[in-house]
């Protein structure tokens, strides 16, 4: 039961930090249908942002907490800043949208560099989230992986949320259903975009803040990470964000399960095959978009 539970939570811990990459993309992908491969480099502000501010501000706790809405901040003005600079124009062209923000991608990481230097830089870790909580039966949890699963939760939480109960987030859900009929039907459909991948990028450093609890930070960190993301939004079901969610613990149950019983890559290729057997099966994902349209 013990290395069964071990498991188990190691399994939801990789799921959180899915999710909370994830997340963003459910919006920007979901909406907008843009392939954003920026969205790893806002990863990596969030990340550098947290190590930036740790750099003035001495207490560890302190700067984390300031770091996550500061983060949520750089991270999503600078999804706007693309947005207003290159995505508009290609609304209407996914793969092109793809092949810009790859090259977007490339200037960051190499900005990246050339500010902070080449090595993997660390952050310190609050002191509160450097142990252990002990369980029942010998079972222990780290804290830090806790904390990620809260931040996870909470922001699927306040997402939710907003989507089904604000103005901002009625305007949003009708622009996925049916942007045609929102624009006509005088919703600022610019302005919604323009919200939406602010929203998406700030979660994007959210979730680089909570990587800093679990590594270095380097300009290539959000690379490594981005394809995952893309995986459980695709199979979730293209902007659906409960699918989403269930995907995201899956694959990290999955992944984890697979590491114990054999190694790293071969937990990657057994991710990877099961993810194209079911899209085999369900090619349009877990869960898909109702609307009214005839076509």
């Amino acid at each position: 039961m013990t290395v069964l539970f071990g498991q188990l939570f190691t399994g939801i811990s990789i799921g959180a930090v899915l999710l909370l990459i994830a997340l963003g993309l459910a919006l920007t992908f979901g909406q907008m249908n843009v392939i954003n491969m920026a969205h790893g480099e806002f990863i990596m502000a969030g990340a550098y942002t947290t190590y930036v501010l740790q750099q003035s501000i001495t207490g560890a706790g302190m700067s984390l907490l300031i770091a996550l809405p500061v983060a949520f901040v750089v991270a999503g003005a600078m999804g706007v800043l693309l947005e207003i600079l290159l995505i508009r124009r290609l609304y209407a062209r996914p793969l092109d949208t793809l092949l810009v923000t790859w090259g977007v991608s490339l200037m960051l990481q190499q900005l990246a560099r050339d500010v902070f230097g080449s090595p993997n830089v660390q952050t310190r870790a609050p002191e509160l989230l450097t142990g252990n909580v002990a369980l029942p039966g010998g079972l222990t949890v780290a804290n830090n992986r806790l904390f990620i699963l809260a931040l996870a939760l909470a922001a699927v939480a306040a997402l939710t949320l907003a989507l089904r109960l604000t103005p901002l987030g009625r305007r949003i859900r009708a622009v996925v259903q049916n942007r045609d009929l929102a624009a006509v039907s005088g919703i600022p459909t610019a302005r919604v975009d323009r919200t939406t991948f602010f929203i998406g990028s700030g979660l994007a450093g959210l979730a680089g803040v909570a990587l800093t609890l679990l590594g270095p930070i380097g300009p290539t960190m959000g690379t490594n990470l981005i394809i995952d993301a893309f995986l459980v939004v695709v199979v979730g079901g293209i902007g659906q964000l409960k699918g989403t969610v269930i995907v995201a613990f899956a694959l990290g149950v999955l992944q984890a399960t697979g590491e114990y019983l054999t190694t790293l890559s071969v937990a990657k290729v057994i991710v990877f095959v099961a993810i194209v057997a079911f899209l085999q099966w369900r090619p349009q994902g877990l869960f898909t978009l109702r609307t009214r349209s005839l076509a």
